[in-house]
């Protein structure tokens, strides 16, 4: 027989690396996770980590039962949560990744309230420009900006229109000027960012006529684009991200808009989960809550608000 602890061990064992690090977290021996995990083995009759003296990796058959393992724990902690609802507050972990600027200058704070509301939710945030893959890592959800490449994942819209937008510091312009079509990014310093392991210098944009993209050149990159935003507001260059991201900056006047809204991409913003299972009453309340935070934050500034330069 299964037992859900040695289910719960194994998978700490695997976010943390090692029975000893997955026990310290757990408040048990290494001893004892250890021989629990050696106790699901036997009882799956496999070897899910392929030891040796000096490092422990999952096995093939690892690989294929971790999903599986995931969705089991998933599910103890989506009952525990169900009854906590039922007494009418939410309580447990809840683990989420978000894009570096997003999460950093909008999500925390807004975090800040969810939790008060909320206090018996204990938050694990993960913050990177890298998409987080939420079958092998511990993640109830992810808010990712783009188009959904995999239709298996359920996502939940945070944004009903959201665009890019190309930005510069009033000083970057009074130095280079303003591009006045898309052609003439090609002599800017542009400033690009990497998304996944891929360089985001393709730029789109649909200006009357038809869709054009520009290959765009720059003399900075960054794998965090919060970087990247502060940089185009020390004048250093023209930034293409979320208008959602830039709002704050654009009504303080820091940036400046130099193409309307509607020719640029559009950039929709999801709350993800894994399956439906997921889809707790944490989640459902933090996508309510968070779709609230980003209509009002558009709404502050909205798409009328551009002027040409």
């Amino acid at each position: 027989m299964i037992r859900l602890d040695d289910v719960q061990i194994f998978v700490h064992t695997v976010d943390y690396g090692s029975f000893s690090e997955a026990a310290r977290q757990l408040n048990i021996a290494p001893a004892h996770a250890s021989a629990s995990v050696q106790r699901l083995e036997r009882a799956l009759d496999t070897r899910l980590f392929t030891r040796s003296t000096r490092s422990m990796q999952l096995s093939e058959a690892g690989e294929r039962y971790l999903p599986h393992a995931r969705v089991m724990i998933d599910a103890l902690v989506q009952g525990e949560q169900a009854l906590a609802s039922g007494r009418g507050a939410l309580s447990g972990p809840l683990r989420l990744s978000a894009p570096s600027d997003f999460g950093r200058n909008l999500l925390l704070p807004w975090l800040d309230e969810f939790q008060h509301q909320h206090p018996g939710l204990s938050l694990h945030i993960k913050m990177s420009d890298r998409a987080a893959d939420l079958i092998r890592q511990p993640l109830d959800a992810v808010v990712r900006y783009g188009a959904l490449p995999d239709s298996s994942l359920l996502a939940l819209k945070l944004v009903d229109d959201n665009h890019r937008a190309l930005c510069a510091a009033p000083s970057y312009i009074q130095r280079h000027g303003a591009p006045a079509k898309v052609e003439d990014l090609r002599r800017h310093n542009c400033l690009r960012y990497v998304w996944s392991e891929q360089i985001h210098e393709r730029w789109r944009f649909t200006p009357p006529g038809g869709e054009r993209t520009v290959a765009v050149t720059g003399n900075r990159i960054s794998d965090d684009a919060d970087a990247v935003r502060r940089w185009a507001i020390a004048g250093e260059g023209i930034v293409y991200k979320s208008r959602l991201d830039l709002i704050d900056d654009l009504k303080a006047g820091r940036l400046v808009e130099l193409f309307p809204p509607e020719h640029c991409e559009p950039s929709p913003l999801h709350l993800i989960c894994a399956h439906r299972a997921q889809l707790t009453p944490a989640i459902t309340e933090l996508h309510a809550f968070l779709r609230e935070r980003c209509a009002a934050l558009l709404a502050s500034y909205p798409l009328g608000s551009f002027r040409a330069v």
